[in-house]
């Protein structure tokens, strides 16, 4: 007999929130005419592939709870010359007790035509925590390709485990050890310009979880099995960007989105659409 069991809360004890974390690499932009770029921006809420990475709780009836306002303070460097490029990004967390994390990529981007671009590289999630009983740190592969105001990218992972999860089934019996390697993510984005300095945001993103951790069962008991699978889920975005450089400076915009993510029966307020605030400056 085989029992099925919503586990995220297990998960979430053992810190396996780091599952859900980071944002990606902002849409291939036009070369600068000086190689090295920074930016920072204040958010609201950090949600990445639909899922909150802050400030997250657990609620009387043990699943997750989230508050729509947890801000986050985020920004990085950028270096590209003649199409290649390597850069960093950091942000504030929730779900760690350093809070911290720091995403390293490389990579190379062209035209392929005068409308249609690429984008190829790697990216490295790093987690500076003293605790490594769960190990956040994972590695992707990502390539994307963009027409106009649309680009779709597609990553893969590439390290043992996706941030930590497979770790996390072990933690709690799963046998063998579950790996996260092949996991993957396909998203499409579109900006589009609606009228001078405003412009429209739109994300749809699928995460197609590596199998180990999809299918990942413990010892029930009386010969039975305890289903700790993770779920596949789509998530979702649909905002506005306004311009603001002729009014506060050059590079400013402000931001406003609604951002969630589908299988809340399972992930709970963790995939919960919520209304996200954003003012960014770029350098």
């Amino acid at each position: 007999m085989k029992k099925k069991s919503v586990l995220v809360t297990s998960f979430l004890s053992l810190g396996a929130a780091g599952a859900f974390a980071q944002a990606t690499p902002a849409p291939a932009a036009p070369e600068p005419a000086f190689p090295l770029t920074a930016n920072i921006n204040v958010t609201t809420k950090y949600k990445f592939r639909g899922q909150d990475q802050g400030g997250v709780t657990l609620g009387d009836d043990g699943r997750p709870r989230t508050d729509w306002f947890t801000p986050a303070v985020q920004g990085g460097f950028d270096w590209s010359a003649s199409g290649f490029y390597v850069g960093n990004w950091n942000s504030n967390i929730g779900f760690t007790n350093q809070g911290i994390e720091m995403d390293f990529y490389g990579g190379y981007k062209g035209e392929i035509t005068k409308d249609f671009g690429f984008d190829v590289g790697i990216l490295q999630y790093y987690y500076p925590q003293k605790d490594k009983s769960v190990n956040f740190d994972t590695t992707e592969l990502y390539a994307a390709l963009s027409w106009t105001f649309l680009t779709l990218k597609y990553s893969h992972t590439i390290s043992n485990d996706y941030f930590g999860i497979g770790k996390s089934q072990s933690l709690l019996g799963a046998t063998p050890k579950p790996k996260g390697q092949n996991t993957g993510y396909i998203e499409l984005n579109a900006n589009f310009p609606l009228m001078d300095k405003l412009t429209l945001n739109g994300h749809l993103g699928y995460t197609n979880l590596a199998k180990d951790l999809n299918h990942a069962t413990v010892d029930g008991g009386e010969g039975g099995t305890l289903d700790v699978g993770a779920k596949d889920y789509t998530d979702y975005k649909i905002g506005l960007t306004y311009d603001m450089s002729a009014y506060v400076g050059p590079g400013t915009s402000a931001a406003i989105a609604y951002v969630g993510a589908n299988k809340k029966g399972f992930y709970g307020d963790l995939n919960k659409g919520q209304v996200i605030l954003t003012l960014s400056k770029s350098l």
